[in-house]
């Protein structure tokens, strides 16, 4: 099923008013070309668009809706908070609850404080990681995506390890400038990089299990080495689990790896569909921050109570025995599916998977770094793209993105989403 004239004219109309028709990138299409598809509603695993149009969805919101659209507990707490008011600007008990839950489940978190997204998250973890450092070299790696702040958006220089240069327009030449850029899961750059600037870091971010450049897990080797040198160098690890937090299990990826960074930004699940992020570590850390500190940040709506309670009705549900077995099962079905189907139609494809996360890359070799991602056929993807939207199947428009699965998603919806693939990898060969 093609985009329908009402998406069309949706399109058309909100063009003329919002910066390509959208307001985040991603939603435009750029990599598979033409119109995006305009969505109405969803209910469980399924959306609907303007058209009428009924589709399989593993965009869901781009990760946040982990038991999957209108969840019955999700819908219920968030409709009890807005009917006592939707905000506040003063402390609410619900903040203090998804605190504790946060606390309770993330191995390095003592206090946590709650932000709007997870750009926030980020910008706000390094601040306070260049307060306790008295540091402001920041070292982050390349594919990796931790929001629009100007010090993060910034891409690898000519080296193989070297200062960042901006990725977009309007950023702060120095802001850049103090960023190094490093591949992900290279050992040799980021010993280098420590040698060449003892000292001098404040922190190293990462993603434990990257989702910007499809599903990439970190080597947990890798992710040793990076705790091992932060702890030598007195700088901050930082581990952005703005995606996989409270999506690969309870206590994120750095409860699967046993490794404890400094500070975690969280966003997504733990909003359960609302704008939402936060970053926490130790209280001793946390004690920079204002009011106890002198590290300042505020937000008018952090904390919503709307969206903490949506929040922790999620945590909850996920919370509970076998929830995240359960992910994982689907998702190991999904992917062995998709890699069958990879088998019976002789495609050059690998799928990379964790539990509640997917990506089909159109490369014969294993993707490991951005550099391995961005040689897969993007524009086969485009076309595989195209044929999935036709069975009825919504994937990510770009394949520098993870599929999410839900709670929500079915059995029969995987053997539906399987047969789709096998399809559509014929039709865009």
């Amino acid at each position: 099923m093609a985009v329908g004239s009402q998406s069309a004219r949706h399109f058309d109309a909100a063009a003329r008013l919002i910066p390509g028709g959208v307001n985040s990138p991603a939603r435009a299409w750029a990599r598979v070309g033409g119109n995006p598809l305009f969505i109405e509603r969803g209910v469980g695993s399924k959306v609907w668009d303007v058209d009428g149009n009924e589709y399989i969805d593993y965009v869901c919101s781009w990760g946040a809706l982990i038991l999957g659209h209108c969840h019955p507990s999700v819908l219920s707490a968030a409709e009890s908070a807005m009917r006592r008011g939707s905000s506040f600007g003063a402390p609410t008990a619900i903040e203090t609850e998804a605190a504790q839950l946060v606390v309770d489940s993330v191995p390095s978190v003592e206090m946590v404080r709650f932000v709007n997204s997870g750009t926030e998250a980020s910008m706000s973890a390094i601040r306070l990681a260049r307060t306790a450092t008295g540091r402001d070299v920041v070292l982050k790696f390349d594919g990796g995506y931790h929001g629009h702040d100007d010090a993060l958006l910034v891409k690898a220089g000519s080296g193989v390890a070297s200062f960042g240069i901006a990725d977009s327009a309007g950023i702060n030449s120095r802001l850049a400038s103090d960023t190094l850029v490093a591949p992900y899961n290279d050992f040799e750059s980021v010993k280098r990089i420590f040698a060449e600037h003892a000292g001098k870091i404040a922190c190293v971010i990462v993603e434990p299990i990257a989702g910007n450049m499809g599903v990439v897990p970190g080597n947990p080797e890798w992710l040793s080495t990076l705790r091992e040198l932060t702890n030598a160098d007195g700088s901050l690890l930082i581990f952005d689990e703005v995606i996989s937090g409270f999506r690969v299990g309870a206590g994120g990826a750095q409860a699967l790896h046993s490794i404890e960074p400094d500070l975690t930004c969280l966003g997504k699940v733990i909003g359960g569909g609302y704008p939402v992020g936060a970053y926490g570590a130790s209280a001793a850390l946390m004690g920079h921050v204002a009011p106890l500190g002198d590290m300042y940040q505020a937000g008018t709506l952090s904390g919503n109570p709307v969206a903490m309670a949506a929040g922790v009705a999620t945590m909850r549900e996920m919370l509970a025995d076998g929830q995240y077995e359960s992910l994982g099962v689907k998702t190991a079905r999904l992917a062995e599916g998709v890699k069958n189907a990879i088998a019976q139609t002789g495609s050059e494809c690998v799928v990379n998977h964790v539990t509640g996360m997917l990506t089909l890359f159109f490369t014969p070799g294993q993707v490991v770094d951005m550099d391995t991602a961005t040689a897969a056929d993007h524009d086969r993807f485009a076309r595989f793209f195209r044929a999935m939207l036709e069975s009825g199947i919504y994937i990510p428009p770009s394949p520098f993105e993870a599929w999410f699965v839900s709670m929500a998603h079915s059995e029969s919806d995987i053997e539906r989403t399987v047969s789709a693939v096998e399809h559509a990898l014929r039709l865009s060969a």
